[in-house]
């Protein structure tokens, strides 16, 4: 059937010329400088349709402007090849060309970094972009088209469709099925990713997938206890427990088990406060619906029903509405459903262990790997389960992994490609082969 030609992104004049790597690379650096200057203002947007504290929101705002900055300067440098040809009247080319359409399909817990870590990278490449942001955060997406508007990226070039719940998976499926969309970028649930690939098969799309996660934590008898409760805290709390990159299991050596979770449930109730995230002592703001809510009482309920203990935490917060009160529970076990399914909440379930091999065994069950952490101060076990862990992500003695510097994705379940870091580019650009004869 004949095809719709893929546009790629066009100069402002509209007469369909690429704009060059410097003028995009300038644009994008400009569409920077505008998320700087006007960082308190698109916080505050987060915190009012997300919920997370203000200072969680301004931190968001700085990591996704970095990502504007770094895919300017990455644009210039979409380097292609000459290749060495066994015929000496051949020469070999290789060029790299933006592959496209791309659409872009966000979730509402970062709702302004996943749009700014996937369009940088499509833009830098060359590409123009749909973005269909989550339909509990549209306000952050439609933000940053009025300031990409500023900095100069001409129009066409960054779409934004906001719709409701009722019409999102309509949506997803168009966007998926037109044969005018070359590539689908994807950020949320593995199950809805998964979706969207039987969708994106039928024309053969590119698609880029960043899915759930299982975070292990592990903690090694060696671990410097301390680092490891601020890793934990840091790691399992941020956004009130709903990141892809969230803890959701700690693994704890026997020998050290106790003192951890003794420590752990004093830092979480002497450091976490459950409020407003407008109120400026607010480290853990409201979950984003009822449903987030609820599953987390699910999971908690079907632990201490299987014989885990709550030590800290463990039910609603008496502010009401979607606010839970940080939870620590011990004595869980692997048969219970927290540590079978991402909670996505404010919930930390530890189980002890006695062996690295059954910490691996343990860590390496679920059939997804987004990132994965632990601590110990033993060399030779650092490599041996750096290199063992099944997920995209280790930290190693650091409970925030992700910058903008870093390729961030997972493997098994947890997706397909890397956002940010050098590699994030290619994700946007297709090869191709030019056999250069009779010379």
């Amino acid at each position: 059937e004949a095809r719709p030609r893929r546009r790629a992104l066009p100069a402002g004049g509209g007469h369909g010329s690429l704009l060059s790597s410097q003028e995009r690379s300038v644009r994008l650096r400009r569409w920077y400088e505008l998320m700087m200057e006007n960082k308190d203002e698109l916080a505050r947007i987060i915190t009012a349709e997300n919920g997370k504290p203000l200072k969680e929101a301004q931190g968001e705002i700085l990591y996704s402007a970095s990502f504007l900055e770094w895919f300017a300067e990455e644009a210039r440098r979409v380097y292609g090849d000459v290749i060495p040809a066994s015929a000496k009247d051949r020469r070999i080319l290789v060029l790299k060309q933006p592959v496209g359409v791309a659409a872009i399909i966000t979730p509402w817990n970062f709702p302004s970094a996943m749009i700014t870590r996937k369009v940088g990278a499509a833009l830098a490449a060359g590409c123009t972009v749909v973005v269909k942001p989550a339909e509990d955060t549209p306000l952050s997406a439609l933000a940053l088209g009025e300031l990409a508007n500023q900095a100069g990226i001409p129009a066409g070039v960054y779409n934004v469709v906001p719709c409701s719940r009722q019409q999102t998976p309509a949506v997803g499926e168009v966007l998926c099925t037109d044969p005018l969309v070359a590539k689908i970028s994807f950020t949320g649930s593995t199950a809805t990713g998964k979706i969207l690939l039987k969708h994106a098969a039928g024309t053969v799309k590119r698609v880029s997938m960043e899915l759930g996660g299982h975070a292990p934590f592990i903690v090694f008898d060696s671990a410097n206890v301390d680092r490891a409760v601020a890793g934990a805290l840091a790691s399992k709390y941020r956004n009130s427990g709903q990141t892809c990159v969230c803890t959701n299991r700690f693994l704890v050596q026997k020998g050290i088990h106790d003192k951890f979770v003794e420590k752990f449930a004093k830092a979480i109730e002497g450091e976490l406060h459950v409020g407003s995230g407008f109120d400026a002592k607010t480290t853990q703001g409201p979950l984003i619906n009822e449903k987030a809510v609820e599953k987390v009482e699910r999971h908690i309920n079907d632990a201490v029903s299987q014989g885990a203990s709550v030590v800290t935490g463990g039910k609603r917060h008496s502010l009401g509405k979607n606010f839970f009160e940080p939870t620590l529970l011990s004595n869980v076990t692997t048969k219970m459903l927290c540590t079978q399914e991402e909670t996505f909440g404010p919930l930390a379930p530890v189980i002890k262990f006695e062996t690295e091999a059954e910490a691996i065994a343990i860590a390496n069950a679920a059939n997804v790997g987004l990132a994965g952490y632990f601590y110990s101060q033993d060399p030779a076990q650092i490599w041996r389960v750096a290199e063992q862990l099944e997920v995209g992500m280790v930290g190693v003695n650091e409970g925030i992994v992700s910058s903008v510097e870093s390729p961030f994705g997972g493997v098994k379940q947890s997706g397909l490609g890397r956002e940010g870091s050098k590699y994030g580019i290619d994700e946007y650009l297709e090869i191709k082969y030019v056999c250069f004869g009779g010379l």
